[in-house]
């Protein structure tokens, strides 16, 4: 005992500068009362108030060594005391530079940078974002397999840093439309967790008042979520023609999968944007597989990035959300600088298969999947970064979790206790009109009303 005494003693003199010289476990805690707070199984409460951080301060506030050390005298000398280091949120480094994977360009000069900044705060806000989003699809998962959820459900897991990555570089008031996988999009777009999920099981309280299901939610300066492979892209280009009719210097994110690439009105609709200068930001999300065919089985070309011909085009790494977001904003700044459209491909993965019906390890491995997670995972990869680079804590990490555990459980609880919409309520929101419109049901005797 008296050894290892003496070699905290000689590890703490080295950390503080201090000359510590404790010869009981009592002396050595007193003098790390300083720097450390004392805890023991027997104070749950004060532990809880411990694993409860508010939003983290400006990084500027110090706190004061009375803030960062409470230790109760009466249990120092408690059996089976504890040693937790406590950390203020002055500890944690504030910002820091990464070197990101250099993106390879079409008829580009130069394209994104390969260094990216990140803040704390900004850190700790994807991380929320991609975490909520992988919860709430796997929540979407368990609730599709007690068939709770039915039809039609496509799942985003694997590719959240596309999302996050694509909203921290534009605008709330920019304006973006997606495919059928579109959980993430209508997240990051602004609308609740419980609102999503009751959506997917057809409740009143739903986004869509439960009458959209998982391809059709919206928000304001998001259009969905459509259904029809392709059809939303020449709807993106529209979008970008609105902006620039307006003169609102805003631009039109249109994704679409490597899956709906082929699509002939793709090609139209890239051939008006070059044509107009239209500000919109093509993006093919490029998850290796259109339902159960591979990109190499399905197109003579998968250099995705270049398809748009004369449009200019970068592929990027779509399982780093820094990566995503810098080259977002190179695109955005592309568009609102009157060059006209840009197309991205954002090479990433999807955990699940195509839907809820494909079990996707027929057409790929188990073992590619694994791989993916354990080399590639986007909410790894953040998370490893800032632990690395001292900008959070491992237990930070750990609250963040639990809290959103706690949410998408409360989601799911309202998802499957919300009523589902009356019938009277069937035909409402059809027409944009100010009086009711009657129609028609099921035979000419059953007459329903349309309310706006």
């Amino acid at each position: 005992m008296q050894n290892m005494l003496t070699i905290i003693s000689n590890a703490l003199c080295r950390i503080t500068g201090r000359n510590v010289g404790a010869q009981t476990v009592s002396e050595l805690l007193i003098d790390l009362s300083e720097y450390v707070n004392v805890t023991s199984p027997a104070a749950p409460a004060l532990a809880q108030t411990q694993r409860q951080p508010p939003k983290p301060p400006p990084v500027s506030a110090r706190a004061s060594a009375a803030e960062l050390v409470s230790t109760p005298t009466d249990q120092l000398d408690r059996p089976g005391a504890r040693v937790v280091v406590s950390r203020s949120f002055a500890d944690f480094t504030p910002q820091a530079t990464f070197d990101i994977k250099k993106c390879d360009v079409h008829r580009l000069e130069e394209g994104p940078p390969v260094k990216a900044e990140l803040t704390r705060e900004q850190g700790l806000q994807y991380y929320r974002i991609m975490q909520t989003v992988r919860r709430m699809e796997l929540k979407a998962d368990q609730l599709y397999k007690q068939k709770i959820i039915r039809g039609f459900c496509h799942l985003y897991d694997g590719q959240e840093a596309c999302a996050a990555g694509i909203e921290a570089s534009i605008n709330p008031s920019d304006h973006l439309i997606t495919a059928y996988r579109a959980h993430g999009y209508t997240y990051t777009r602004g609308v609740a967790v419980k609102e999503i999920l009751a959506e997917l099981t057809g409740r009143k309280g739903g986004v869509a008042k439960g009458k959209g299901g998982s391809m059709h939610m919206y928000a304001p300066h998001f259009y969905g979520g459509n259904g029809i492979v392709g059809a939303q892209v020449p709807l993106g280009a529209g979008i970008a023609l609105a902006c620039q009719y307006q003169g609102n210097n805003q631009v039109c994110v249109t994704l679409y999968g490597d899956g709906a690439a082929n699509q002939g009105q793709i090609f139209e609709s890239f051939n008006m944007a070059a044509l107009w200068k239209l500000p919109c930001i093509f993006i093919c999300e490029n998850n290796k597989y259109g339902m159960g065919t591979s990109v190499e089985r399905a197109s003579a070309s998968t250099d995705y990035y270049k398809r748009g011909d004369f449009i200019p085009g970068i592929r990027v790494d779509g399982m780093d959300v820094l990566c995503v977001r810098e080259a977002t904003k190179f695109a955005a700044d592309h568009c609102r600088a009157g060059k006209g459209p840009i197309v991205m491909e954002l090479q990433t993965y999807r955990y699940h298969g195509h839907s809820m019906s494909d079990p996707g390890v027929s057409y790929r491995t188990r073992e590619e999947i694994q791989e993916v997670r354990s080399k590639s995972d986007p909410i790894t990869l953040l998370k490893e970064r800032m632990l690395s680079n001292n900008m959070a804590s491992v237990e930070e990490f750990k609250e963040i979790d639990v809290a959103i555990r706690k949410e998408v459980e409360e989601a799911a609880q309202f998802a499957t206790s919300d009523p589902e919409p009356p019938l009277e309520e069937l035909c409402n929101h059809i027409f944009s009109n100010d009086q009711p419109l009657e129609v028609r049901g099921t035979h000419r005797w059953s007459m329903l009303k349309s309310v706006s």
